[in-house]
């Protein structure tokens, strides 16, 4: 008996140090995705315009790096908090811990060059080479074309700067060890031709991130196997819970019975220059999808992501959008 007890705790200290030596290398080795580039990004009119473009109509970067107004309808950006930063993601939108949107304003990202920049929107590793959760969705960011992310850094040097530090992010046990794991080398692609409308719809879906938003999740994991389903809950400010809608091409709880101008237009709507955000009172619905933004697409761009929606995989999937805080 004594001689399985030693062998057993023999095997126990083995399985403790295998378990701390692997969360070592994971702490300690990782995220290995190289040194950022040297790179200096000339920051031409044209790229300018396209980054501005990407920022605010594909990537809808300021979304998420700016304050939105919640009393009205879509949480409109407030004028003057463009690329501040300090938006909260934690718990109740689903993630592993609390993490904050940073300032990439020029007051935000002067200590970066361009290639630690590129490095941390294709990678999600910081200049001090730590991993970011993804909430900045920069897997996706990484597949796209190397030019486009130049724009992006070009444009975002052209921000007013703001002065507003910002909280660091934490996440839980586990994430804060599984976090390393994340951050993988960029596979870039080249941006397809327009007239490739399958190809150049892919590319802006993947650019937009919509899976993210438009598909279940548990601990800020998509289920893939859902993608594009819908079902991704998100707690509003005042505690109502909006859901995501499902836009696979299912025909009865999809977006299969949508025609492509009717799908354009449900975009372009928000594009009028006489639409006014409307007051949303506490316990209306209102919703996360920042259509002010995405309004700002060209046709072209919003036909050619319908174009590809309806490749998808087809899911039954009827989504309860909005759901009142309990009183």
């Amino acid at each position: 008996m004594k001689k399985i007890l030693k062998i057993l705790g023999i095997l126990l200290i083995l399985f403790v140090l295998v378990i701390a030596g692997a969360l070592t290398y994971i702490k300690a080795a990782l995220p290995d995705v190289g040194e950022a580039p040297e790179l200096k990004v000339e920051a031409t009119p044209e790229r300018i315009a396209r980054g501005k473009y990407l920022a605010n109509a594909v990537n809808v970067c300021m979304d998420c790096h700016s304050t939105r107004d919640w009393t009205k309808f879509s949480g409109p950006i407030i004028a003057g908090t463009e690329g501040r930063g300090g938006e909260r993601f934690d718990h109740t939108v689903g993630f592993p811990g609390v993490y904050f949107s940073k300032n990439i304003t020029p007051a935000g990202i002067s200590r970066y060059s361009d290639g630690e920049l590129f490095r941390v929107i294709t990678t999600g590793v910081n200049k001090d080479g730590n991993a970011m959760f993804p909430v900045m969705p920069y897997p996706y960011y990484g597949k796209m074309d190397e030019e486009d992310i130049y724009s992006l850094i070009a444009y975002i040097r052209t921000l007013q700067p703001v002065e507003n530090p910002v909280a660091d992010s934490e996440s839980d046990f586990p994430m804060n060890f599984i976090l390393n794991t994340i951050p993988a080398k960029a596979e870039h692609m080249k941006r397809p031709d327009p007239s490739d409308e399958l190809a150049s719809g892919a590319y802006l879906v993947n650019a937009s991130g919509c899976i993210e938003c438009h598909t279940y999740a548990e601990q800020g994991q998509i289920d893939r196997e859902k993608a594009f389903a819908g079902g991704r809950a998100f707690q509003m400010p005042d505690g109502s819970i909006v859901t995501s809608s499902n836009i696979t091409p299912d025909q009865e709880t999809g977006i299969g019975k949508y025609t492509k101008e009717a799908f354009i237009e449900r975009f372009k709507m928000y594009a009028d220059s006489a639409y006014v955000p409307p007051a949303v009172a506490p316990g209306e619905f209102n919703t996360i999808m920042p259509w002010t933004m995405y309004a700002n697409m060209t046709r072209e761009d919003l036909g050619a992501i319908y174009t590809y929606l309806r490749t998808v995989k087809p899911i039954t999937n009827k989504v309860e959008k909005f759901t009142p805080a309990a009183k």
